[in-house]
């Protein structure tokens, strides 16, 4: 095997960055997640009197895989936000849409 010696260590430490930097760009860019052209699917839910916002979101996490083992604070949040809702303050006969898978 031929012995190889580094005679400018500033260059052979450049030329390693710069090939640590490339490969770590590639890398990142094929592992970012990628996002489907399927539709996200909504189910309509119709409140009942004296539901609360954390009642059904309890019953989301129990129930629906799209919130499985997630925490209810983000589960409201998100229904929440697809709702365009400012607050949790829900009314009898009111119309919510929840993802599903």
């Amino acid at each position: 095997m031929k012995n190889v010696k580094i005679i400018n260590k500033y260059k052979f430490t450049r030329a390693i960055l710069v090939f640590l930097l490339i490969i770590g760009v590639v890398l990142w860019i094929f592992n970012r997640p990628s996002y489907s052209n399927s539709e996200k699917k909504y189910k309509i839910e119709y409140i009942a009197k004296g539901e609360t916002l954390w009642e059904i979101a309890q019953k989301q996490v129990e129930q629906n895989m799209y919130f499985k083992n997630q925490d209810i604070r983000n589960v409201i949040l998100e229904i929440k936000t697809l709702n365009q809702m400012t607050t949790s303050d829900i009314t009898e006969g009111m119309e919510i849409k929840i993802p599903i898978y």
